[in-house]
């Protein structure tokens, strides 16, 4: 068993890139996969000498972690914020539609594009709209 410290910087430098690589272009949706990626999460936090019988959201809060779920959707919204306000050098357009309703509120509305297609239903730019 590890303490608190060592855990963590060895979960931030190992463990966490793993989990999070290329998390933006594939977000899993599947519930499996989902289940898969947070039982790494699960088990890292077990190894911390003294937590290991606490519920795994306490473990979390004890190891000031967040939920993987709650993690990717912070990034995803960071993401678009950049794409948005134009830190990256790339167009808009190519990842968002602009809800051109009339509708009070600001310009950058975003519109979600209609699909029956789950590759689509679930791709980058959909999925932040809701969000």
């Amino acid at each position: 068993m590890t303490d608190q410290k060592t855990l963590s910087l060895l979960y931030i430098s190992l463990v966490k890139p793993h989990l999070e690589h290329c998390c933006r272009i594939w977000n899993p949706y599947f519930v499996k996969d989902i289940d898969l990626n947070e039982g790494v999460q699960r088990r890292a936090t077990k190894l911390v000498k003294g937590r290991e019988n606490l519920h795994y959201k306490d473990r979390l809060k004890h190891l000031g972690l967040i939920h993987l779920d709650r993690r990717r959707n912070r990034g995803d919204l960071i993401e678009t914020f950049k794409i948005i306000s134009g830190m990256y050098d790339i167009r808009q357009e190519l990842f968002f539609d602009f809800d051109e309703g009339g509708r009070r509120g600001h310009s950058k509305k975003l519109f979600k594009r209609r699909s029956r297609l789950d590759i689509i239903k679930f791709v980058f730019s959909n999925r932040v709209v809701n969000k």
